[in-house]
């Protein structure tokens, strides 16, 4: 049978989420415990995929790991909510025998900056022309195989105490697309750069240009969607929303600056 696993954690603790040679990741500490537990033996023949690789300092309240295995849900759960003290597991789901976390219905990414000096309906006006579809060529890190065009469905912007905080919601998103796209609305609210070369640089994808790469610890993965639910350990599911309000209050946010390029 195939399982899919939900779990969470405090990215600033690791070395980012894939694996990696001689370096904690948390991709590399949970295929240690299936290995170790005899959930798996190995990647590849268990199928082993993910549904986010998120980077260096980017936390995570959900995301999602698959595999094929002949234990029960039910102890994968028990053993797994049980191993870690830096990554919480608190989710579980039978799924079809092809099923790869990658391909979900909807990803949402959080990013918070400090509000304090911040016009935030000039950054929302920024943000506007971001959604919908476009070549990202000059907002990602673009890998040879990937295709740059994706579509941001929304951007929201709200307020959490001294926080502007920024939702990004998609289906899929390319590689530090949303710390690009974020450091491209600092720059125009510090006046480094105008709305129009954002938009310039939209259209003219094969124009290369460099709007810089925002922090990585104030983002946060926050949900991927699917079309099931999850069954939860509720015990968990709490620790999930205490990691949340350490990770948030633990976050050096400096009033709002020009990234670097």
């Amino acid at each position: 049978m195939r399982v899919a696993v939900k779990f969470a954690y405090d990215g600033r603790e690791f070395h980012g989420y894939a694996r990696q040679p001689q370096l904690e990741t948390i991709e590399g500490k949970i295929v240690k415990a299936l290995i170790k537990h005899g959930f798996i033996e190995d990647t590849v023949e268990s199928h082993f995929r993910s549904a986010s690789r998120t980077d260096k300092g980017v936390s995570a309240l959900c995301n999602i790991i698959a595999f094929d295995t002949d234990i029960s849900k039910k102890r994968i759960l028990q053993i797994l909510s049980n191993e870690f003290t830096d990554i919480v597991v608190y989710g579980i789901k039978d799924v079809v025998p092809d099923f790869n976390p990658r391909y979900a219905k909807l990803r949402r990414y959080r990013y918070y900056l400090n509000g304090d000096n911040i016009d935030s309906e000039r950054a929302m006006s920024t943000a506007n022309v971001f959604t919908g579809e476009h070549d990202f060529s000059n907002f990602a890190r673009i890998e040879s195989f990937r295709n740059p065009v994706r579509s941001i469905d929304s951007i929201v912007f709200t307020k959490d105490g001294n926080f502007l905080v920024i939702d990004f919601y998609a289906q899929t998103f390319l590689w530090h697309q949303i710390r690009r796209v974020v450091s491209a609305i600092i720059k125009v609210e510090k006046g480094k750069i105008e709305k129009k070369d954002i938009i310039d640089a939209l259209e003219h994808p094969d124009k290369k240009v460099d709007f810089g790469l925002a922090p990585a610890e104030p983002l946060i993965l926050k949900d991927i969607v699917y079309d099931f639910e999850f069954e939860y350990n509720e015990k968990k599911l709490k620790e999930v929303y205490n990691l949340k309000s350490l990770i948030v209050e633990g976050l050096d946010v400096s009033p709002i600056k020009s990234p670097k390029s």
